[in-house]
Formats: C-alpha cells, structure tokens, sequence
C-alpha cells in the first residue's frame, strides 16, 4: 500500500519541498517553515522551558514589576551593506524586539563569533556602528562573549544579541492582542531592507540606489502607546509584512483585511523585486513595524508615528474584522480579493 500524500495545506506557489529529517534554509526564513520546526521539535523538547507566548520579547514579572527579555542571533551577507551593517542591525533588531511588547529597552548583551581572518578595521567599524545605534536607542551594551573559529567556520562574524526592557504598569501589547475594529498601521514603505541587502550581495547595478532602513523604534512606539493605546505590534522582519500581519491574525484568533492600494513600496523596490520575481509583502524589513490600534484611536496614533524621525510615512493599510480565524486577505488594486499567507519556504538568494 502507497503512502499517504504529504500534507501541503497552507503552502503558497511556488510549493517548497516538504520537511524531512534535517535543517534547510528555509527553517531561517521566518516564515511557515521556522514556525514548524519550533511547534513540531523546539518547544515540545524544551517543555515548560519554552516560552507561552510566541511575540518577539518574553514579558517576565519580578514582584511588582514588569521585564521584557529577548535574545536574537544575527548572520548577513555582506557584512556591510547600503544603509547599515551587521552591527547596527544586531542592535536595531533587539531594541525592536523589546519594543513589540511595550517595552522600554535598558541594556544590551554582545556575543561575537568571529572567523579567523577577520581584519581588525572591519571589526572596528562594526562595533563603532554598534554603539552609535545603542545610543541612539538610549540603551547601552553591559556584557558580552568572543568566540573565535577556524578559517571557513562562520560567514566572516555572526552576533548574537539580547535585551532586557522595561515594560510600564498596564501595558499589555501582544500579538495576541488585535480586535475586530482595529485599524491596521503600518510605519512607511516595505521592503527596503531586505531588497537593499540583496542588492549589495548579488552586485545588481540597480540605477537607483536601495538603502536599508534599519533602525530603532522604541522612541516610536513609546510616542504611540503615548498617544492612545495599542493592542498588537510587530516588526515584519524575516518574513515581510505578510508573514507579521498572519502571526497577529492566529495569536488572535481574528481576521485581518490589507488593502493594496495603501501599502507603500519604494519604486526601486517594486522594480527590483518585479526582476527577481519576489512579492514585497515578503520582503524583510528592519526599521519598519505594524500596529493594530482601537479605531477611536488610530488618528492620534498615527500622528504621533507622524512626527517620528521613522514614522513620517506612516498609513492605514487594513482592518481587523470578525472573519475567519488567522485569515489574512488583500483587496487587489484590481478590485479583487487575494489570501495572504506566511512565507512559505526561503527566498533565494538569502537576503539575512
């Protein structure tokens, strides 16, 4: 008797091959394959080791007070791109982790795995890249590792980061958090990072200049939760905005309706991703977020992401509405309706 097929339910054209018994690339995307192999072997094996909730920071309560802790590990090729570097990245993407739940973020952790070979002023201009983003954050680095591996071990450097925040009394923003009636906010145009990076790495001779738009957002998101009060926020890194904006609608329970025609993507982006035959709602992003905001606040909130140095180009792209559980869908330009789905295998070639 034949085996049954595989199950490919939730997979999006082109379908990836099937997870077997060993790691691909595609288990780091961010998307449908990093989800299954933290639901299918990570979180069983750890147990009640592993976190309760799947948000980009874990809120932990020490007596009367509320600590956001995340860690994040960070690989990229070239080291050095337009608009940014490892270094700046590793801290950007802690700060924004702390900052999706509310947080304030304080101090950082470093670890380094550095290959041999490294030449020191590589070094020297990523770590200088480091603190000039730490203190634009208002955070700085209390610890740290170095590691050093053999010649062909490691990609030139890999970092590894974590961050410890401050979360306000009260405050209680997860990706669990969307309502129906929640207006969607996004914070300015996708897939700048993930393009710009892409660019770099492949030599693509673009006329007009991809830059990344890495960057901190705490001062953002405190300025929104300022303004009226938020229920869910994500950064859409690995994965792009799709992937994001499905993470809240399952951690809900809600549906999510995006409308095209709002969502802002640079020219160039467009353009690139039409060569290369990449859609930009999965197109990683490092200085941008998403924000699902109660209606009666989402003006006040949108001004205030406004008036950030990050958020000049914030919109309203989308509602949260009663449909079905985790779906999320994309009123075309065309007038049709499109399903929106996590990422479902690796871009290629790897963009982070």
């Amino acid at each position: 008797m034949s085996e049954s097929p595989p199950d490919f339910e939730g997979y999006s054209c082109p379908l990836p091959l099937p997870p077997g018994d060993r790691v691909v690339l595609g288990h780091g995307s961010g998307g449908r394959l990093s989800r299954d192999l933290l639901t299918r072997l990570l979180l069983p094996a750890l147990g009640t080791a592993a976190p309760r909730h799947l948000d980009d920071s874990a809120v932990l309560q020490f007596g009367s007070e509320l600590l956001a802790f995340t860690t994040d590990s960070h690989v990229v090729s070239p080291l050095f791109f337009p608009g940014g570097d490892i270094g700046r990245l590793a801290v950007c993407g802690t700060v924004n982790d702390l900052a999706m739940v509310g947080a304030r973020p304080m101090a950082l952790t470093a670890g380094f795995v550095l290959e041999e070979g490294l030449e020191f002023g590589e070094l020297g201009r990523i770590l200088e890249s480091m603190a000039q983003a730490a203190r634009e954050a208002g955070v700085y680095i209390a610890a740290g590792d170095t590691k050093v591996v053999q010649r062909g071990a490691a990609d030139k450097m890999f970092i590894n980061t974590s961050g410890v925040g401050w979360v306000a009394p009260g405050q209680a923003i997860s990706g669990a958090g969307a309502k129906p009636g929640d207006v969607v906010l996004l914070s300015g145009p996708i897939g700048d990072h993930g393009m710009a990076v892409l660019s770099a790495r492949e030599d693509l001779g673009f006329e007009t200049d991809l830059v990344s738009d890495v960057a901190p957002l705490n001062h953002m998101v405190h300025a929104m939760c300022e303004a009226g009060p938020v229920n869910a926020l994500r950064d859409p890194t690995r994965g792009g905005l799709a992937t994001a904006l499905k993470e809240i609608a399952d951690q809900s329970g809600v549906s999510i309706e995006l409308h095209e025609k709002t969502i802002p993507v640079r020219p160039a982006v467009r353009a690139a991703c039409e060569l290369m035959g990449f859609d930009p709602l999965h197109v990683a992003n490092e200085g941008k977020l998403v924000a699902c905001v109660p209606a009666e606040a989402s003006e006040r909130v949108l001004e205030a992401m406004r008036a950030s140095r990050y958020g000049e180009e914030a919109c309203r792209i989308g509602e949260v509405g009663h449909g079905t559980r985790g779906r999320v869908t994309l009123q075309t330009a065309i007038g049709g309706t499109r399903l929106i789905d996590m990422l479902a295998g690796e871009m290629l070639p790897r963009i982070c």
